[in-house]
């Protein structure tokens, strides 16, 4: 699904020096490097503060503890998702509130947001599936209009605009009262590692934030605020930061692969497409909106596992994100959830099947991608 050697091999220059600086300095937590890419996120980003951390799950609950949410608080996030989502609300003792998501972008819907909203709502975690920006200005009125937080889960959407209503532009992770983004090596801006951040314009949360990830501490020995220990190690903000200036060229590459997707698939019957906003396709130039961490289909009477099992036998690697509603989950089941709230995502989870996406397929791998999918559902019809 990603081609990881074939990536570092362009920018092997930068990358090894990168390493043996930090090993030479043995500066290896909290060191220079973990500064200065901190810093150059922010200058990409637009945002006031970037904290690194451990890893996405950790930038996730983090921003959570940095907003003292209390336990039996309720958070809406979506049912179509990865479970870290829903994971760290659990943990934290807080109430998760699954909501459905919109059929054309996979992101959550707006209308089942308000519809799930009471007095113990607390905040709001839009997930950028795939990519994709959620739309966040109706978010943002939906969480001014009930004094809720935002929590952006940006681990799949980092380099995505947002084009706000009044055509401005935003990154994703740079909208909400905070954010969260892993760096896990498959991300569209990954580590050799773990890795993660969490992003704010708030400087009294940050300031929270930057004594939570250190154990609660501020001043050596003293512990302010309960805290946990999540720090990004300088190898790994090193190898970020020599692959940061790439990150646009890395998202304007899947796009032009997505396109060529979307033109081999455009029309069949028995395909739908990823698609942006109502507005948008997703691949147009102008947007930006969509950086394609996954480009996933929607198949319509295609037996999906049967495709699965003929791509993989002829070597083609493919994913089902994700296979199982977070709602159905063992450790996420609930009585309060109703079955007709939820017919988007399990209609999703029988049909979707996302095929690689990374930066180095070429013209060929591209083309017996489409062709294995084409002549299998063909022949299958």
């Amino acid at each position: 699904m990603v081609d990881l050697q074939g990536q570092y091999s362009k920018i092997k220059n930068v990358v090894d020096p990168s390493i043996q600086e930090v090993v030479d300095n043995a500066a290896f937590i909290n060191g220079p490097k973990v500064h200065q890419f901190q810093k150059n996120l922010e200058d990409y980003l637009g945002v006031k503060h970037v904290i690194p951390c451990a890893n996405g799950t950790d930038a996730l609950q983090i921003a959570m503890m940095g907003l003292n949410l209390q336990p039996g608080d309720e958070v809406i996030t979506a049912d179509f998702t990865f479970a870290a989502t829903v994971e760290v609300i659990a943990i934290l003792k807080l109430t998760p509130v699954l909501v459905d998501v919109d059929p054309i972008t996979f992101n959550i819907d707006i209308n089942a947001i308000e519809k799930a909203i009471t007095p113990k709502t607390k905040a709001i975690v839009p997930v950028h599936l795939f990519g994709l920006a959620a739309d966040m200005d109706a978010i943002m009125d939906l969480a001014k209009k009930h004094n809720l937080y935002v929590i952006e889960d940006n681990a799949q959407g980092i380099g995505a605009d947002y084009t706000h209503k009044d055509g401005t532009k935003t990154k994703t992770g740079a909208i909400g009262h905070v954010a969260s983004t892993s760096f896990f090596p498959s991300k569209n801006l990954g580590c050799y590692g773990d890795g993660g951040a969490i992003f704010t314009n708030d400087d009294e949360l940050a300031y929270t934030i930057r004594g939570i990830v250190n154990h609660g501490m501020y001043k050596r020995y003293h512990h302010d605020v309960v805290g946990v220990n999540s720090r990004l190690d300088s190898i790994q903000a090193a190898v970020l930061d020599a692959k940061l200036p790439h990150l646009d060229d890395y998202n304007k590459t899947r796009r032009n692969t997505a396109r060529k997707y979307t033109e081999a698939f455009k029309n069949h019957p028995s395909i739908v497409t990823p698609t942006g906003k109502s507005t948008c396709d997703g691949i147009c130039d102008t947007c930006d909106c969509h950086v394609f961490h996954q480009y996933t289909l929607q198949l319509q009477g295609v037996d999906r596992d049967a495709l699965v099992a003929h791509l993989q036998e002829k070597n083609i690697p493919c994913g089902v994100y994700y296979p199982i509603p977070l709602h159905k989950q063992k450790a996420y089941e609930d009585e309060r959830y109703n079955e007709d709230d939820f017919t988007v995502t399990n209609k999703l989870v029988k049909s979707v099947i996302s095929l690689p996406m990374h930066t180095e397929l070429d013209h060929e791998q591209i083309e017996f991608i489409t062709s294995t999918v084409l002549n299998f559902i063909n022949s299958n019809s």
